[in-house]
């Protein structure tokens, strides 16, 4: 085998609710692959229900990386994640088998399958807080509209209630000067470190809509307040960077009284819902994509079986040399 040829990565993307998990299991089971998770919130362990986390029996024996593996008050941020899947990945290579890169969180996979150069700025704590702070007196919007004035191209972009990559996206601009957006587009036209194979899971927009709002009355029926009280009663605030994600935060905003319970259940699958919108657009942007529509086939296990074929004709021939 080549030396010089580039590492094989299989990489199942998609919107959420949309089956990545099931079906990276099924392909890791039948192609010898470990799971590297690409999911901002599974990362955190106690947030099960919220972040839709496989249990140990979804598993069905394979490993996964990158789960439950930071204390919800502890960071995670893209950083963080490339070099943690940068050491799984070598791990799983390591040992002769195949890493599966899965998740809904397109930026964590740029980071990896680009290798991109988070440029290290010195870090600016007081002035990261000035702008927390800045959220958490005047409110997500008023932080975003500060981004509008100076980087509009990064604001179009990032939704008002990603906090944490709004900041991100100021100290940048008042580190360099320019826009983090233009940086990442320059980071996406490298050329990938790894020779991938990357799907994209999709089906039709009202489908996927039902099953999102199903998936939302099935995680109220498993208990999700009840998670959301004991991490709140843990002290877990809207401040906390794991308290962001879809779920917690209207959950918690319920306890605050912002709104009734059905209003934050309804919130909950509204603003997933244009999550997943926004999920899609950003993988319509990537080079090299294998889009895998549900609706095509009528069977999952046909849709599984034309994913794994794509993955043996494509690797098999390194293995030939």
């Amino acid at each position: 085998m080549d030396n010089n040829r580039k590492p094989p990565l299989v990489i199942v993307a998609g919107p959420t609710a949309s089956g990545k998990s099931d079906a990276a299991v099924e392909l890791c089971l039948r192609l010898h692959g470990e799971v590297i998770s690409a999911d901002s919130m599974q990362v955190y362990r106690g947030m099960d229900i919220g972040s839709a986390k496989i249990t140990k029996e979804e598993m069905r024996g394979v490993p996964h990386h990158l789960i439950d593996i930071r204390d919800p008050k502890e960071p995670w941020n893209v950083v963080l994640f490339q070099q943690e899947a940068r050491k799984a990945a070598s791990d799983i290579l390591s040992r002769g088998k195949l890493p599966f890169l899965v998740g809904g969180t397109g930026f964590y996979i740029q980071s990896l399958l680009y290798d991109i150069d988070f440029t290290r700025m010195d870090e600016d704590t007081a002035y990261r807080k000035q702008l927390q702070e800045i959220a958490d007196r005047e409110g997500n919007e008023a932080l975003h509209r500060m981004l509008e004035e100076v980087d509009p191209k990064a604001a179009a972009i990032l939704h008002p209630n990603n906090v944490k990559r709004v900041i991100r996206a100021l100290e940048y601009f008042r580190e360099s000067g320019t826009s983090i957006a233009d940086h990442n587009e320059e980071q996406r036209q490298k050329e990938p470190a790894f020779d991938a194979l990357f799907f994209v899971l999709t089906m039709d927009r009202e489908r996927l809509y039902r099953r999102i709002n199903q998936r939302v009355d099935r995680m109220m029926e498993e208990g999700l307040e009840d998670e959301c009280r004991h991490l709140a009663d843990e002290g877990l605030t809207l401040s906390d960077v794991s308290m962001q994600g879809l779920g917690y935060r209207q959950m918690l905003e319920y306890f605050e009284g912002q709104w009734t319970r059905e209003e934050a259940i309804e919130q909950i699958k509204e603003q997933t819902r244009h999550f997943a919108k926004r999920q899609l657009t950003w993988f319509r942007r990537e080079k090299n994509v294998t889009w895998v529509s549900r609706d095509d086939f009528e069977r999952t296990d046909a849709m599984l079986s034309f994913m794994e074929k794509s993955i043996r004709e494509k690797y098999q021939e390194q293995n030939k040399d």
